[in-house]
């Protein structure tokens, strides 16, 4: 796993971290996810790779804690397979406890494509994850199916804006007028707005002048190996 920072545009604090995760093959180097993962969903072997990421994800938070640094939240992404799994949430639970992490520590991120597909069921697995004591956030918003009917029903606590309409930032007017919405949205339905793939300045200050309250992206770090990422964490003390 690496893992990514994020960061909160008011205190300048980094508030999060989202784990990834990477192949590092012995011929071919470092492989990209948008290679294996479609290979692993296909072959059957999403779930148990989900598993192992969110448990090791949280292990790893809970060792940073321990190591003295300061308390934040690891976002792991889940599969639309995994969000369908029965007793998702005793296994969160679960995972956590083995861990010693307290629930506030961990944040899901579903996808738009893994939560419209059965509402009805899609609600009550979120609320009893949402009664374990995690944090859900609903990934690459504006990508997918959303039906904005169904968004205000679903117990969300953040909106992540995709970076396809931050990458052409602050130019495109399209681009610009879909994350000045989004940010508003989110601010009506009272969630957070994180935007992802923030890599220059100039996207930076459009987000904070939209009342945006996270980003993650180059301009602050590249996803990292757990060592490096406790050395930016020690060196950077705000953005």
């Amino acid at each position: 796993l690496h893992y990514q920072p994020q960061v909160d545009l008011n205190t300048g604090q980094i508030t999060g971290v989202e784990a990834l995760i990477r192949w590092r093959h012995p011929e071919q180097g470092l492989v990209s996810p948008a290679q294996f993962i479609p290979i692993a969903e296909e072959r059957g072997l999403i779930v148990p790779i989900g598993h192992w990421v969110l448990r090791e994800a949280c292990r790893q938070n809970k060792e940073w804690q321990g190591a003295g640094l300061p308390s934040i939240a690891v976002a792991v992404n889940l599969s639309a397979l995994q969000f369908q799994q029965k007793n998702l949430s005793q296994e969160v639970a679960r995972i956590l406890q083995d861990c010693g992490l307290a629930p506030e520590y961990l944040e899901l991120e579903l996808t738009e494509s893994a939560v419209m597909r059965d509402a009805e069921k899609t609600i009550a697995t979120m609320h009893a994850l949402k009664a374990v004591g995690i944090r859900l956030s609903l990934d690459d918003f504006g990508t997918g199916y959303s039906s904005l009917s169904q968004l205000k029903r679903l117990p969300l606590d953040k909106l992540k804006i995709d970076q396809s309409f931050v990458r052409g930032l602050p130019d495109d007017p399209d681009d610009l007028a879909i994350s000045t919405a989004i940010i508003g949205m989110g601010k009506a339905l009272k969630l957070q707005v994180i935007a992802e793939g923030v890599e220059t300045a100039g996207q930076l200050e459009v987000l904070r002048s939209g009342g945006c309250d996270e980003i993650q992206g180059y301009l602050v770090a590249k996803p990292l190996p757990a060592s490096d990422f406790a050395r930016f964490a020690r060196e950077k003390s705000s953005f």
